[in-house]
């Protein structure tokens, strides 16, 4: 590169850091996604104490005989519990646990989590490891950590320096290409009736993980999603279209309405709005455990540490929804618990911003980056809701699938609990397609979906 050519791309870097851009680490640092960390950036050892395995390449062979859009059967389904956790020995526990998991114990002296032997399943392509490697040191969040450049086709931070980075990783997980899955929403009343909110079908596509793009040509929506509406009955044919932008202000909504025959575009679908799918129990930005802008929110990262979260959940998602839904909690017998090293981010809200939820805080997997479990406190600073994602092991992508499907969330005080996006039951389970036009995501093609 010639010193003109040095100068100019240094004038830019302090440009950037001008406006609040962080870089991304030197090529030594990111050296390391190739020694001790793995390649998505979780340490490739395990803990001294030997409860939790080193990562050995992640679980990538599907079950001989298996066909796509079918149930993935339970690798682990030969496993006993290690030990169980109950009200009576909850606090010798109590530092592996989520605020939220504790109080369920309070509320409820029937709640049990059944402890397995850790899997360090997380696993993806070469070419998405390889891709991480190039994020690693091109990368970068701007507009104080609100919006992201240089990142494409891999995690953007597999060595987060603070916690926008690593809620960034959160949301571009790899989970495939193209996808599809009927779900339904349920919600559970705090006097244990269980209720079908929604059953919807949803098509995801990802334009950061087109596999022949690269960061010069990526347009910056990171995720594109379209929800048809079956049930209820009242609302079948409705729509909704959400495009995920890595400058989040131009993050875009539109909604479908059957009654008024027209596709709006909707500002509302963001922050603490009451989220429709769960019939409002739920908030849009704790939809698959992070949803849209949080920016009324300072991000802090507070470490890693190791916590017993829910993993590897084939068999939670093998069962049937009234098996593994059942009164104040989901049934400990079909919900799988591991040890394992997570990152956890603190979200406060900022001064003179509005959320009904003025602090979170997520627990995100070190291998997969997905939020595996989140607490929130209201304004009194009580303890008020927290969300869990059972995560589902694809070995044909290869990923552990845990911020699109399968997740829901407690309201401690309430006592309601929900769970979106249950596949539980389904005609068809997480499935990776060919991928669709572009017209296929556009406020144009859901009018015409919900017009026949």
């Amino acid at each position: 590169m010639k010193s003109s050519s040095i100068f100019t791309a240094a004038l830019l870097c302090f440009a950037q850091l001008g406006q609040g851009a962080i870089a991304a680490v030197s090529a030594e640092e990111a050296a390391k996604l190739k020694s001790t960390l793995m390649p998505l950036g979780g340490e490739r050892a395990g803990n001294k104490a030997g409860t939790i395995p080193a990562w050995d390449g992640g679980y990538t062979k599907p079950s001989p005989g298996w066909k796509s859009g079918q149930p993935r059967p339970d690798p682990f389904a030969g496993e006993k519990p290690l030990f169980s956790i109950t009200a009576k020995n909850v606090d010798e526990y109590a530092n592996a646990l989520s605020e939220v998991s504790k109080a369920l114990f309070k509320r409820y002296p029937g709640y049990r989590i059944d402890v397995y032997p850790s899997h360090r399943t997380a696993a993806a392509p070469q070419w998405v490891y390889d891709n991480t490697f190039k994020n690693a040191i091109r990368a970068m969040t701007t507009e104080g950590g609100n919006s992201l450049e240089g990142a494409h086709g891999g995690i953007p931070f597999p060595i987060p320096k603070d916690g926008y980075e690593v809620l960034w990783n959160h949301r571009m997980s790899w989970v495939g290409e193209e996808t599809f899955f009927p779900f339904s929403g349920w919600i559970v009343t705090a006097d244990g009736k269980r209720v079908l909110a929604t059953k919807a079908e949803e098509w995801s596509t990802y334009p950061v993980y087109y596999k022949e793009g690269s960061p010069d040509s990526f347009q910056g929506v990171f995720l594109k999603t379209k929800l048809t509406t079956l049930e209820p009955a009242s609302k079948a044919g409705e729509g909704v279209l959400g495009w995920q932008v890595t400058q989040m202000e131009r993050t875009g909504y539109w909604q479908y309405l059957v009654g008024q025959r027209r596709v709006r575009r909707s500002p509302s679908l963001a922050y603490d709005t009451p989220n429709f799918i769960v019939s409002g129990i739920g908030l849009m930005d704790e939809a698959f455990s992070l949803y849209g802008p949080i920016d009324r929110h300072e991000i802090k990262l507070v470490g890693k540490r190791e916590m017993i979260v829910p993993y590897n959940n084939n068999k939670a998602a093998l069962a049937k929804s009234e098996d593994l839904i059942q009164p104040n909690f989901l049934n400990p017998d079909l919900v799988r618990w591991e040890l394992h090293r997570v990152w956890e981010v603190e979200a406060t809200l900022k001064p003179g911003k509005r959320h009904v939820m003025p602090k979170r805080r997520y627990y995100v997997d070190e291998d997969s980056w997905s939020i595996l479990q989140w607490d929130g406190w209201d304004a009194q600073g009580a303890l008020w809701r927290g969300g869990y994602a059972l995560t589902l092991l694809a070995p044909d992508i290869p990923a552990l699938v845990g911020n699109v499907v399968n997740w829901g969330g407690y309201n401690i005080q309430t006592g309601e609990y929900y769970m979106s996006v249950s596949t539980n039951d389904a005609r068809i389970q997480y499935q990776v397609l060919p991928r669709k036009s572009e017209s296929f995501y556009t406020p144009e093609a859901l009018g015409s979906d919900g017009a026949r």
